[in-house]
């Protein structure tokens, strides 16, 4: 008995140990399961437990807060009663594919709750393991939704606004350019119109010198041509200034003879320093001789410096200089300076002095005159032709204007031999050739017919294109002047015309024209001329481009005077 008790006393505490071990598991149950529904319901996403049928079989606080209604109220209901008459087919599609397969399903749905704005929810939803419930999780993403449609539509209107204001720069385009080419219209007409007359008065009074005039007579001739060529510079700046502006200034590559170009800006300013009393000096360091460039708008930029310095001094000199500031295999930085003892500038005025119309006192313009575009003019030139431009002055002192140029190397090849006195080669060599001018103002027409006839040229005149077309069918002409604007057919179409008659395919065509713009030539030559010149000329240029296109054709010499 007494081993019987001690074996019950023995399986007593055995059983009560493991009372106490199963109170403590199920404490530990407990506490995990009180653990495991608190983080259930109080999730921040809502979870409900779906039977087959649909029915909300369980559900947290977060669900139901999204539902609208008490925990105890929804359990028991259809979840798809809660939404949007329009998304009930979706969720039913949804439960379809859940019970169909093991892989999580998703769509969004309206939730729509009596007395509150409905809300968009993101549905996720899996099948238990025994096939029997569904499994959701649901989020309100109305706020996103509503960021987003809120986004889109912010980036919508912005679309708009961008299409609104590329149509308002395309239509700002557009107009831009309408003025710009009105603009380049007007000049070129106004253009046009002034270098025709002027062309003219230049002739006419060159003609009359050469006929012999009196000392007074002489006199006034030089003001005329003096007023003339002053008239003609202002429209010349206005015109350079439109054309670099629109980004249509053209540079030529021509051979460039440093030496000759200086000499040429002396020659120019020669009789305004005698008329002043002052000396014009030229300074030349050792500079290449084979140079590529556009020589005459380095000259323009050379003589405008040195015109203001002739202008704007009183006594003393006007030194201008050469020199070469670097030097490449292919090309040499050369810089050129004008220097003068004139009345110099004061430092507040420096900053301004390459700028559009402006002049380093404008109360000047009364007493000296200009446009205040010369300097413009050189700054852009001078850009141009990969350079810079600056001045350094001392007021009561005097002025250095300098600008740099680059220049090209060539070979010694491409310098043309120059002729000296083209009057007397063309007398020499073509005297008795037969010339058509074609030109309908009937001054020019004159002008030009006694400049040709002055060098031994016979020439015959047509006032218009259809008339130089019939002429050149009849006649075999050693060259033609042709210019541009004409009535009934103008000067391209007629030089097109003509290049296609018999022995007129290397016939020199010169236009003769008081169009001066860059696109002005290129149609020109585009239309088979052979070269280009701008009204109004003097008759040195005018003999210097005739002899250049009839010493270019080969066997023109042996053609029978007329």
């Amino acid at each position: 008995m007494q081993k019987l008790l001690h074996e019950l006393q023995v399986h007593q505490i055995e059983l009560d140990l493991q009372n106490q071990e199963l109170r403590a598991a199920q404490a530990a149950v407990e506490a995990g399961l009180a653990r495991y529904t608190e983080l259930y319901d109080f999730a921040p996403v809502g979870y409900l437990t779906l039977d087959r049928q649909g029915v909300i079989s369980q559900l947290n606080l977060a669900a139901a807060a999204l539902l609208g209604a008490e925990r105890a109220a929804l359990c028991g209901r259809r979840f798809g009663l809660f939404l949007d008459e329009g998304d009930r087919r979706a969720f039913a599609d949804l439960l379809g594919r859940v019970w169909a397969s093991t892989v999580p399903q998703v769509c969004e749905v309206r939730v729509d709750v009596a007395g509150r704005a409905s809300r968009i929810v993101e549905i996720h939803a899996t099948r238990s393991d025994d096939g029997l419930s569904c499994r959701m999780m649901e989020m309100d993403i109305t706020a996103r939704k509503l960021a987003d449609e809120e986004l889109d539509r912010h980036r919508h209107h912005l679309q708009q606004l961008v299409e609104e204001k590329t149509v308002e720069l395309e239509q700002a385009k557009v107009t831009a350019e309408t003025a710009n080419i009105a603009k380049s219209a007007f000049l070129a007409n106004m253009s046009h119109e002034i270098r025709t007359p002027m062309n003219g008065i230049l002739g006419m009074a060159n003609i009359l010198r050469r006929e012999g005039v009196t000392p007074q007579q002489a006199k006034r001739l030089d003001t005329i041509d003096a007023s003339a060529r002053h008239l003609l510079s202002v429209i010349d700046d206005v015109l350079d200034l439109s054309k670099i502006e629109a980004g249509k200034l053209i540079l030529e590559e021509a051979p460039v003879a440093i030496g000759s170009l200086l000499a040429n800006v002396e020659s120019i300013l020669a009789e305004r320093v005698k008329a002043k009393g002052i000396h014009l000096l030229i300074e030349s360091g050792p500079l290449p001789h084979q140079l590529l460039g556009d020589p005459t708008r380095l000259q323009q930029a050379l003589l405008n410096y040195a015109t203001n310095a002739v202008k704007f001094t009183e006594t003393g000199t006007v030194t201008l200089r050469a020199m070469m500031q670097e030097e490449a295999a292919a090309s040499v930085m050369l810089r050129f300076e004008v220097q003068d003892t004139g009345i110099g500038i004061a430092p507040e005025a420096m900053a301004r002095l390459f700028s559009a119309f402006e002049q380093a006192d404008n109360s000047m313009t009364r007493k000296y005159g200009g446009t205040g575009l010369g300097l413009t003019i050189t700054r852009r030139l001078a850009e141009s032709m990969g350079g810079k431009v600056g001045a350094d002055s001392t007021p009561g002192v005097g002025s250095t204007f300098w600008l740099t140029v680059k220049l090209k190397k060539c070979g010694a090849a491409a310098l043309a031999p120059a002729v000296s006195d083209a009057e007397a080669e063309l007398m020499r060599r073509y005297a008795g050739q037969r010339v058509l001018v074609v030109e309908d103002e009937p001054i020019n027409r004159e002008v030009a017919l006694m400049q040709l006839e002055a060098v031994g040229l016979v020439a015959d005149t047509a006032e218009n294109g259809e008339e130089a077309v019939a002429m050149a069918r009849k006649t075999r002409y050693a060259a033609i002047l042709m210019d541009m604007q004409m009535p009934q057919l103008n000067g391209v179409e007629a030089t097109r015309q003509i290049r296609q008659l018999p022995g007129y395919q290397d016939i020199p065509i010169i236009a003769m024209t008081a169009n001066a713009f860059a696109e002005d030539k290129a149609q020109c030559l585009a239309a088979g001329m052979n070269d280009f010149l701008s009204k109004p000329f003097i008759p040195k240029e005018l003999f210097a481009i005739l002899l250049q296109g009839l010493s270019r054709r080969e066997g023109w010499r042996s053609l029978p005077p007329a």
